[in-house]
Formats: structure tokens, sequence, C-alpha cells
């Protein structure tokens, strides 16, 4: 037996030793949930038809009855439960996590973190084929955390601080401590880019490779403009219109949830923690401007996984504490665990798309737009890919895409 199949021996008796925990929500939430939902009093939303001021009633009114009339949460559930589901508590943390396993010998371990508003159900349609992979590709053993304070990883009542750091700790124990791989692969897009890269700055030796759909400088959302995703960069004057136009929308679409996240996340939860209404439209705000969507959210999210990763925020009152951790990124700064450059010296492959494109940059400048970017400095890039399509949910919009990306960053790092 060689040294990497005693290994993954080792680790596959661990997991066996944890007891699955399938997903299942009580009656109890279910039923509170259907009286919210009959219950709803609808703000006049005149003149917002064209979603200029945010999502419309005509909108969110079929979805909402539809929730309360059609959706089958049950049928989610069975859905869910194809995966291994599992529930672990590490340093007074609850974690969940979905998992799905290879038949292949050699292959590797690899945690994948979503961001906000993701849910760990946002990995769905890759796990299969990252883990039944041809034999000339690699094969992967795929963890799919709940983020602390996110779905079914709470409550968090006693870890009001939790941030991307101490969460990049607590996969380093689940991977190593808990499932038994000395050694593991890390992916991830949006916020949780932050999570892996802090696994692959810190945890180097570990850490066999990073594959991201989101670069995130760690020393992100710090300072005193941390909501300011331009950094406090606008276009010239003399511009292009299109320039000018186009660092609008960015910022329209990024910086409003950066800042209310930052200053006002409980005042939010409130809100949402009470009202299915007020959550439902806030998260659909979200996903419709930000996924490739050509201007109708169900062309990427139909009906049922809209209402099915709302749920997951819903049944788990995790909507608060997902939102703070903005505010704990500048809360509690970034600190280095090393002064070697790059930062992150793993072998690192990124996704790009064209939904994310920076303000007049084609997707075939996109690569070297970034590698012109102080940004890349930060990594040891091995590979990088540009694809027109997709917005900010790849693994979601383009799963064939970033197994794809993800694959080529491994392939010689098994």
């Amino acid at each position: 037996m060689t040294l990497h199949a005693e290994r993954r021996s080792d680790a596959l008796a661990g997991i066996a030793a944890l007891p699955q925990t399938p997903i299942h929500v009580d009656d109890a939430i279910l039923d509170d949930l259907r009286r919210r939902l009959a219950n709803v009093r609808w703000p006049v939303d005149a003149g917002n038809d064209d979603e200029y001021y945010g999502v419309s009633r005509t909108r969110l009114e079929p979805l909402v009855e539809y929730w309360r009339d059609e959706y089958d949460w049950r049928h989610a559930e069975t859905e869910i439960n194809r995966f291994e589901h599992y529930r672990v508590e590490i340093d007074g943390v609850p974690i969940h996590f979905m998992r799905r396993g290879s038949s292949r010998p050699d292959a590797v371990p690899l945690i994948l973190t979503h961001g906000w508003p993701w849910t760990f159900w946002h990995w769905a349609k890759v796990m299969d084929p990252l883990a039944d992979a041809p034999e000339d590709e690699p094969a992967f053993d795929v963890i799919a955390p709940c983020f602390p304070g996110f779905g079914f990883s709470t409550p968090l009542p006693n870890h009001p601080d939790m941030s991307f750091v101490q969460t990049a700790d607590l996969w380093h124990t689940l991977m190593r401590d808990v499932l038994g791989h000395e050694r593991y692969a890390v992916g991830a897009s949006d916020f949780g880019s932050l999570v892996s890269a802090q696994l692959a700055h810190k945890y180097e030796d570990e850490v066999i490779a990073l594959h991201l759909g989101l670069p995130i400088p760690l020393n992100a959302f710090q300072g005193d403009r941390a909501w300011d995703v331009t950094g406090g960069a606008s276009p010239p004057p003399d511009a292009p219109e299109e320039i000018r136009q186009g660092a609008w929308a960015v910022a329209r679409k990024f910086a409003a949830h950066v800042a209310s996240h930052m200053f006002s996340s409980s005042t939010l939860s409130f809100g949402f923690s009470d009202s299915p209404v007020a959550l439902l439209a806030y998260l659909v705000e979200k996903w419709s401007r930000w996924s490739d969507c050509d201007g109708e959210i169900e062309n990427v999210f139909s009906r049922d996984d809209i209402l099915t990763h709302a749920m997951i925020y819903w049944v788990n009152d995790a909507i608060g504490t997902s939102m703070r951790t903005y505010a704990n990124t500048n809360r509690y700064p970034w600190t280095p665990s090393h002064d070697r450059t790059p930062q992150i010296g793993v072998p690192t492959g990124i996704t790009f798309v064209g939904f994310e494109n920076p303000p007049g940059v084609a997707t075939e400048q996109r690569v070297a737009h970034f590698q012109g970017m102080p940004r890349a400095s930060w990594f040891n890039v091995v590979n990088l890919r540009a694809h027109e399509r997709a917005g900010h949910f790849i693994p979601w919009e383009v799963p064939d895409a970033w197994v794809a990306d993800l694959r080529e960053t491994f392939r010689h790092r098994r």
C-alpha cells in the first residue's frame, strides 16, 4: 500500500466513525413559516416595476405565494440528503458539512468554502463531477461545510467575533484532526475566498493547492473605507461614459451590502429574522443582481432553487450571524503569519467570469488585467482562466467550467 493510500484509508476510517446527520427541519418551524407567509403586510411599491429602487412587489409577491402554497421543503431535504451530512463541534463552534466521497484510491481531500449570500448548497452541482472524475483527471473527496454562523453551522451565541481568520483555523482542525487528512486541497469563491486564502497562507505546508473564483487580498475590508469596493477611487471626469457607468454599477451592486453589513448587521437582522418576506426580498435582490441572469433570476435559479437557498437561512435563523462576518473582518483586522512573498505561496488557480469583468475590460483581457493589478502579487498563480458567461455564483452558474478549471489547477498536484 502506498503512503497516500495508507493516509486515505486512515481518513476514511475517521469519517466512518462519525455519525451521519441528515438534514431535517422540525414541523413546528415549517408551520410557523406558513403562518408568517399567510399574514404578510405588503408595502406600497409604486413606480418600481423597473426595480430601480430594489426588488419589486411585482416580482416578489408571486414568489411568496408559491412559497406559501406549493413549495415543498421536504422534497428539497430529500435532494440535499443525497449527499452525506455531518455535524461536529470544534472549540465550541457547531460545524455542519456536506460530503461526497470518491471511489478513486488517489482522490485528494478538498474543502470548499462558500460566501455570502451563498449556502453550502451552491456547491451541489460540482460535488459529483469532482468526486467521479475520469481516470486521467484528478478526483476529490469533497467537503462542503457551512461557514460558521451560516446555514446549519448555527447557532453561534458564544462566538460573536467569528471571522474568516477563525474559520480558517476551524477548517484546518476539521481536515487534520477530525477527518485525518495530513494534506488537503482548498477551493472557494466570494467571501469564502478569504478563508481559503488564509488556509493557504497560514498552513502552507498542509495545503496542496488553492483554486478561487474571486481572488481577494487578505487585508480586504479593513481601514476607514472598508465598505467601499472601489477603494475610494473614481473614474476621472474625462473617462468614457461606459467606464463611468460601469464603475457606478459595480458600486451599486456591492458597496451597499458591504456598508450595511459592516455598520448595521444586527439592526437589519431584527427585520430579516422576523419576516421571511423581508429576508427573501434581500436575498433575491443579491442573487438577481449578482448572477449573469439577463435580468431574470429564474434564468439561473428556479423558483425552487431560490426558496431552498432562502430556507437554509430562514430555518436556522442564520441571516444575522452571516452578515456579521463582514463587520468582524473589519473589527478584528487580519495579521500575517509570515513575511514571505507572495503571502499565499501555494500554487493558485483562479476562475474569472464575464459578468464580473471590471468596467472597460473584455473577457479576453481579463487575465492580463489581473496580472497587472497589485492583488496579483498576493498569489503564486499557476492557472488563470476567463469565461465569457457567469456571474458571482460560478459553481452554480457554470459548474462544468468551475470543475474543469479546478481540475487543471490540481492536475499535477495530487
